[in-house]
């Protein structure tokens, strides 16, 4: 199956990621043929090399580059947090209107076993910013709750620690829909049943600006949702508050 390329020149390809697909192989996932430093790779011809990092659930923009210098210079862009990225995600409860979730975050390193990632070295600064978008209840038991209450987020991250955006909500209380190590059990079990095979973990890279690494000019690349994040919010739609 072939990436959807959003940009590419002799410097730098951007595709969006399906939900699902790891963006390259590790250690933990070694025997898998399915990445997408392969799929592009065979897709484009060249060797690409990674330069940030999505979560296997994530969808949305990534972006590789077609050499190492090229990763470095725009992996130092995201490690000094002057890219600007923007995510969608879906959330148990009703958040406030618009919020700043300032906690900081320890390394997670994965590894094998009963818990997939370990937690070490000290913490450091990670702020992520929201705004609502939309809220629903839809009348549906969860738990000890009558209803399961929703709200569909635009979301900020200014760093890019490892689970930034699902640990941050952990803490906030809003764990996201669809998130097998962070979310709420009972809130996935009832989605699943609902959704059936829309069913996912519902983050997205939606956009991302740049400044592009040899030309210095800004970039700003956008991202579709898959078709199941939009059959999602359709259904939603008719238990919006």
């Amino acid at each position: 199956m072939t990436l959807e390329i959003l940009y590419q020149d002799e410097h730098l390809v951007a595709v969006n990621k399906p939900a699902g697909l790891l963006v390259h192989r590790t250690h933990l996932a070694k025997d898998e043929e399915d990445a997408v430093v392969q799929r592009l790779r065979d897709q484009t011809g060249k060797w690409v090399f990674p330069v940030h990092r999505l979560d296997r659930g994530t969808s949305g923009v990534l972006v590789m580059a077609f050499t190492p210098e090229v990763a470095r210079r725009l992996a130092t862009q995201f490690s000094e947090s002057t890219t600007k990225k923007i995510y969608h995600c879906l959330v148990r409860g009703y958040c406030d209107d618009a919020g700043v979730i300032d906690y900081p975050l320890a390394k997670l390193n994965e590894q094998k076993g009963r818990s997939r990632f370990k937690i070490e070295g000290t913490e450091r600064e990670a702020v992520t910013s929201f705004v609502r978008l939309k809220q629903f209840q839809l009348p549906v038991p969860v738990s000890r709750y009558d209803s399961m209450r929703l709200s569909w987020l635009e979301v900020s991250p200014k760093q890019g620690r490892k689970h930034q955006i699902r640990r941050h909500f952990k803490h906030h209380l809003t764990p996201l829909v669809g998130d097998s190590c962070y979310g709420c059990r009972h809130i996935n079990k009832v989605a699943k049943d609902i959704w059936v095979d829309d069913f996912r973990l519902m983050l997205h890279a939606s956009s991302l600006d740049f400044t592009h690494p040899i030309t210095n000019q800004p970039i700003t690349l956008t991202a579709d949702f898959s078709d199941r994040i939009v059959n999602i919010l359709s259904k939603l739609e008719y238990y919006r508050t």
